[in-house]
């Protein structure tokens, strides 16, 4: 929850900006880590979610590695003192260069999502007279009850290597010589709020696991990858992901055999609530039928509105008159730069400050500079106090 006292400091401040509560991240961190601890399971955090430095920093302080999905995401995190031995790198599309980017600086392991990138990624590693560590990512087939544009799990999906081909993946395991295999990866969406698609995807991984191990190819990695949601609606009131929900789940229904270890790539529900954009009422426009609350913060500075029709909560932190209904709305030349219709906010006036809340993740490294405009700045609790 933003303060009084960082309201006040937030006057002088040029806006649109995003505001990192640094006390929260690290409240998370901790009931994250302290989750991951009991269970004695490895994490990795998804750079995808946010890639600020001092997000960055905070987070591998706690010891998580990295989840990359990118040639540069490898060398941010490596660049920021993130273990390689720690990274793992995920995508359907690794190009050559960036295979051989990941090879030199020695990360733990690719999460091949195709057979073809078995192979090329065993041909570039041989050509380097190095030895590349993989784990297979399945396309489960199960449905994670998301946005369509962020559900990864179906068979529909881009994603994974899919059951049918697991006996093409045996035969080049055994005949790719720089190739050493550790397991299986699994991701099936993001934002994912009920709780049992995790018990039917640790169900599925026995099953799918179950034909490695009949075919004699052990398996010694699990990584489930990420997913799990945050609350949207009442950021102030849940501002911590409902880790030991989640774990109590995995733990019940993950069959781990002897010698395995399970791997984690958590994004958005470490960052996602102590991230807040920050804007300035521009005008107060009153039509017939509606009010609008126009704000400088744009869809270019947070997407997910615009992009996945995403809820946000709207605060308006310098106001407590009585609510009313407003569209609140960006200045970017779109109709879709909408940040929430017939909203029940706070009366506003012309330089009032709003909070557009739970933006730590898909927020700040989603900006662009569509329409020319600038890109906003990071503020943190920290330097505030």
């Amino acid at each position: 929850m933003i303060t009084k006292q960082q309201v006040e400091a937030f006057g002088s401040i040029e806006t649109p900006f995003y505001f990192y509560d640094m006390d929260l991240l690290r409240q998370t961190l901790d009931t994250y880590k302290a989750q991951i601890d009991k269970y004695g399971y490895n994490a990795h955090y998804a750079l995808k979610a946010n890639a600020n430095d001092r997000i960055l920093d905070t987070i591998r302080s706690y010891g998580l590695g990295a989840d990359c999905v990118s040639g540069n995401e490898v060398k941010l995190a490596v660049r920021s003192g993130f273990d390689p031995q720690k990274v793992v790198f995920a995508g359907v599309g690794k190009s050559d260069k960036e295979i051989k980017a990941a090879l030199r600086a020695g990360i733990f392991s690719f999460n091949c999502e195709s057979v073809p990138e078995i192979k090329i990624i065993n041909d570039l590693a041989a050509g380097m007279g190095k030895k590349a560590r993989i784990s297979i990512r399945v396309n489960p087939d199960i449905d994670a009850h998301t946005h369509k544009y962020i559900s990864t799990g179906l068979k529909e999906n881009k994603f994974g290597i899919s059951p049918w081909a697991f006996q093409e993946v045996a035969r080049l395991l055994s005949c790719c010589k720089n190739i050493e295999f550790l397991g299986l990866h699994f991701h099936v969406g993001s934002q994912i709020t009920e709780l049992p698609v995790f018990a039917l995807l640790c169900r599925r991984i026995e099953e799918l696991q179950k034909w490695f191990i009949e075919h004699e190819i052990p398996i010694r990695n699990l990584n489930l990858g990420g997913g799990l949601g945050i609350n949207y609606q009442d950021p102030n009131g849940d501002p911590v992901a409902h880790f030991e929900d989640y774990f109590n789940i995995i733990h019940k229904h993950l069959v781990v055999r002897p010698g395995q270890n399970v791997h984690f790539e958590p994004g958005r529900a470490l960052v996602g609530q102590c991230g807040h954009l920050i804007s300035r009422v521009l005008y107060v426009k009153v039509g017939r039928e509606k009010k609008f609350a126009i704000l400088d913060a744009g869809m270019n500075d947070l997407i997910r509105p615009a992009l996945y029709q995403a809820y946000h909560d709207i605060e308006n932190l310098t106001s407590t008159g009585r609510k009313l209904r407003y569209d609140v709305v960006g200045p970017v030349c779109e109709s879709s730069d909408c940040w929430g219709t017939r909203r029940m906010i706070s009366a506003c006036k012309r330089g009032d400050l709003f909070a557009i809340h739970s933006a730590g993740a898909y927020g700040q490294v989603m900006a662009m500079k569509y329409n020319q405009r600038d890109l906003a700045k990071a503020v943190y609790s920290d330097d505030l106090k």
